[in-house]
């Protein structure tokens, strides 16, 4: 029986390398450890990928990362075909693709702070590292210029990010914290980690298990490079890195 994966990323999103214990090769090749820094992929982020140090400076790349059990407690690690095959027991040196996993904190940020901008039901999302997408349930089409200029007055307030966990009874009773209208945050453990955002969370707090910049103004110029629209009442908001181009 494989134990839960430690997931360092979690406590520490800025941990680009770590050690690992290889606890098992799974039937399709995926490598098990006893505790990880890739982020798998969850909640509309992608799992990460990078490479896995031997002894012998021999590299495992890896291709990407995922969870092995419904109750994302196990994280696989994706070899890339042809790779070395690591032993149980062995010692590896984790070492995350840095510059990606940068690029997609800063992004997952800022999917957050278009749902403060915008504070509509969210009905999907997918962060990306160039440009993301997030869908909200919303009948009117907003100007992008004056929701860029709102995202970016966030951005620059430089407003501090951090985690802090509630009970599940708490979120029950606070049902507005949760922006998305058809996932709930897996229950059953008992706690539920909130990203919040600004002093005492004055800008935003909601469950989330991705990974984030610690403070707003690492998310660097974003601007909506595009509203679509899906749906009577559902609007797909394209969140790019850059400048506005008001050409």
């Amino acid at each position: 029986m494989i134990a839960p994966t430690d997931r360092l990323f979690l406590p520490d999103a800025y941990l680009s390398t770590v050690e690992g214990k290889v606890v098992g090769i799974d039937g399709e090749g995926g490598i098990l450890l006893d505790r990880t820094n890739f982020y798998a992929t969850s909640g509309g982020q992608p799992g990460d990928a990078g490479f896995l140090e031997r002894a012998d400076g021999t590299q495992i790349s890896i291709t990407g990362t995922v969870y092995g059990d419904a109750a994302k407690t196990i994280v696989r690690h994706l070899p890339d075909e042809g790779a070395p095959v690591p032993v149980i027991g062995e010692t590896l040196v984790l070492h995350i693709d840095w510059d990606r996993r940068y690029r997609l904190m800063r992004m997952h940020t800022a999917c957050h702070l278009l749902s403060v901008v915008c504070p509509y039901p969210i009905t999907g999302a997918a962060v990306g590292e160039n440009e993301s997408r997030v869908d909200l349930d919303m009948a009117d089409v907003p100007d992008k210029e004056s929701v860029t200029l709102e995202l970016m007055q966030l951005v620059e307030g430089n407003h501090p990010i951090f985690t802090r966990t509630i009970t599940e009874d708490e979120l029950a009773a606070n049902p507005g914290l949760v922006k998305s209208k058809n996932v709930r945050p897996p229950a059953g453990a008992g706690t539920i980690r909130l990203v919040c955002i600004g002093d005492e969370a004055s800008v935003d707090s909601q469950p989330c298990g991705g990974t984030h910049v610690s403070e707003t103004a690492e998310v660097g110029a974003i601007h909506i490079g595009k509203i679509e629209k899906k749906g009577r009442e559902n609007r797909r908001f394209r969140i790019r890195f850059g400048a506005l181009d008001r050409g």
